[in-house]
């Protein structure tokens, strides 16, 4: 998707994207609905996002070769070491559609924005 989404939903956004990328955001969508089931959905910066708390709590977005994830600043700077081997930038991970999700390194990314949301994290 090389344009800005004008989706008004995560499921419309979703749609917009070839039927494997899909799979994967679905899949991921599905896992943070799982550690974050009092987030609201939205969109903002026409991306997917979930809220807490009155905060953005993660976002994501689909690409050609990558699934973008942002989970805010703290969320790159707590998990730095295990994300070295991923390009990252300003807030952003990029998560290569030709390898698996790291599913275990989200989880523990969202848990830890859940606690920082909910006033609990140890940093």
């Amino acid at each position: 998707m090389a344009t800005r989404s004008t989706a008004t939903s995560i499921d419309e956004y979703i749609a917009g994207f070839p039927p494997e990328t899909q799979k994967v955001l679905g899949e991921l969508r599905a896992l943070i609905k799982s550690l974050a089931p009092e987030a609201t959905e939205t969109i903002s910066y026409a991306m997917p996002t979930f809220d807490l708390n009155g905060h953005h709590l993660v976002h994501f977005a689909g690409y050609p070769k990558h699934i973008g994830f942002y989970p805010i600043p703290s969320g790159l700077e707590a998990f730095k070491e295990d994300l070295r081997s991923y390009k990252t930038g300003r807030g952003s991970v990029q998560f290569p559609l030709s390898q698996p999700m790291p599913t275990d390194l989200i989880r523990r990314i969202v848990e830890f924005r859940v606690e920082e949301s909910t006033g609990k994290a140890s940093k």
